[in-house]
């Protein structure tokens, strides 16, 4: 793999979406974006190949913006992961934990570590994401400050690791999706498969009902349907599905068949390997 291969991230350094690039993309530099519009955006300019998207938690559930976003990059998902998160809490090097009084983090990592912030008494601050949090800590020292990040945040910005794991619940987990400019679909005989999909139904009664049907009386297993709206409007609903199986399976194709006499669009965001955990 040349060595100029590149992967954006929404981010800064150190964020668990690095980590996600390092661990399953390890031949790729990881790129920072900003927002979640620019790391797409970077794969679509070409400034990057892939992009490493988070698009839910096991404990808060899917991650904002993102169902809005896939249908209009014109990307393709290539393949799933599912990272377990592991908060660490860290201080700058030599500050006693004893007279530690603050930890700051994103909102969610400082709701998914409530055991050890009532433990210690420290006051919880929300900052802008795990990595900021860090980052500012090292750039504005003060030792009376924790933070909650990942242990590659830790590396980055200097800080010391004074109680690893600190997370309440060790079945959090994210589940990430690696973004491509080209599809590439695996054959059938290469193991599970996820089909990954959105569509908007006809506005008729029972549209959704009946489009969805033809997926139980094929057999096709639906793991997650969710809706959003679209442009803002109670009246139009865009739905993302995931279902294992190959567009090839004669099963899968009669139900896409049957969901299409029912929806104004249809667009395959992807077919790749379903991760191992799932």
């Amino acid at each position: 793999m040349a060595e100029n291969k590149k992967i954006a991230f929404q981010g800064e350094a150190g964020a668990y979406s690095e980590v996600a690039c390092g661990l399953y993309a390890p031949g790729y530099t990881p790129l920072p974006c900003p927002t979640f519009d620019l790391a797409f955006r970077a794969v679509t300019e070409g400034d990057a190949d892939l992009a490493m998207i988070p698009i839910e938690n096991s404990l808060a559930g899917r991650v904002s913006d993102i169902h809005h976003l896939l249908p209009q990059t014109n990307l393709h998902i290539i393949a799933e992961h599912f990272l377990p998160i592991r908060h660490q809490l860290m201080a700058l090097p030599g500050a006693d934990p004893a007279k530690l009084t603050k930890v700051r983090s994103h909102a969610m990592a400082l709701g998914q570590c409530r055991d050890m912030i009532e433990r210690r008494k420290l006051l919880p601050e929300v900052a802008g994401d795990t990595a900021g949090a860090a980052r500012i800590l090292a750039e504005t020292p003060d030792n009376t400050v924790a933070v909650i990040a990942s242990e590659l945040a830790a590396t980055h910005y200097g800080l010391e690791i004074i109680e690893p794991e600190v997370q309440d619940a060790d079945h959090n987990t994210t589940r990430f999706l690696t973004m491509s400019r080209e599809a590439y679909m695996p054959s059938k005989d290469e193991g599970r498969v996820v089909t990954s999909f959105v569509f908007q139904v006809r506005n008729i009664p029972a549209a959704l009902y009946k489009g969805l049907g033809g997926f139980a009386t094929n057999g096709i297993n639906m793991t997650k349907l969710e809706s959003y709206m679209v442009n803002g409007s109670f009246n139009a609903t865009m739905f993302y599905a995931d279902i294992e199986g190959h567009p090839d399976d004669r099963a899968v194709r009669l139900a896409l068949e049957e969901l299409g006499f029912f929806t104004a669009n249809l667009k395959i965001l992807g077919v790749y390997k379903s991760d191992r955990p799932r």
